[in-house]
């Protein structure tokens, strides 16, 4: 009995390590892809996803997520209107976007560098860096999109963590299934336009949306490294070391 109680333990260990292993193999895995093919996501992998993304934490169990996915003529439809408000400078954001002046204005001032960089597009470029906000508002082609909603709860804080959390849900079951997405807050700059196609209430606010499909995997950025700071710019760890 003891034998077998054992060698229980320590098959479990072994299958959790392995799971671990996995679980951060895909986690470091998953990227975010910029272009993507036309292919429709099948119904039943949506559906999936949603179900994983539904599973997120949140304050209270509030659970203050309104998602609206968009495909077909509606996704279209969208696009064409997002597209025109901006050329039109018809900005309506429901949140301000600043980056300030410290590390996090140059960690963005390096993602734009190495994107634009890759894209060939000068600094000074004025219109082919409008053609790439333009190409954001297309959903870089995927043939669907999410757009995350959250009503107005106090000062919207820990609701917007718990949409955080649902997004990231979200993104990692799309990588585990083989597809892709890419969070994209500039969305969140047409808030009037999104809510008046998708008939969303004004007391609903959109934070960001998610454009997800199959990449194409030929992609000018498809395999661009964005990269992460190191540890020991964004952790203080309090009487603990890490080996």
């Amino acid at each position: 009995m003891t034998q077998q109680i054992t060698h229980s333990v320590q098959h479990g260990a072994s299958t959790s390590s392995t799971a671990a292993q996995s679980f951060s193999d895909m986690i470091r895995s998953r990227h975010s892809v910029r272009e993507f093919l036309s292919d429709p996501v099948p119904p039943e992998v949506i559906r999936g996803v949603l179900e994983d993304a539904q599973s997120a934490p949140s304050h209270s169990n509030t659970q203050p997520w309104l998602v609206h996915v968009a495909s077909g003529a509606t996704r279209d439809e969208l696009s064409a209107e997002m597209v025109a408000a901006y050329d039109e400078q018809r900005f309506s954001p429901d949140f301000t976007d600043t980056y300030g002046d410290g590390p996090h204005q140059e960690r963005a001032r390096l993602h734009g560098a190495k994107m634009y960089g890759r894209l060939g597009i000068a600094r000074e470029d004025r219109e082919g860096r409008n053609e790439v906000v333009r190409d954001n508002l297309r959903f870089y082609g995927a043939p669907h999109v999410a757009m995350l909603f959250l009503p107005q709860l106090g000062d919207g804080v820990r609701a917007a963590s718990d949409v955080g959390m649902y997004g990231q849900n979200f993104l990692l079951s799309l990588h585990a299934r083989g597809y892709h997405g890419i969070p994209q807050a500039v969305h969140g700059m047409f808030a009037d336009t999104v809510r008046k196609k998708l008939g969303v209430s004004d007391e609903f606010k959109l934070i960001f949306g998610i454009a997800f499909g199959t990449a194409k995997p030929d992609s000018q950025l498809f395999d661009l490294a964005i990269g992460r700071v190191p540890l020991s710019e964004s952790v203080v760890l309090h009487d603990t070391t890490l080996d």
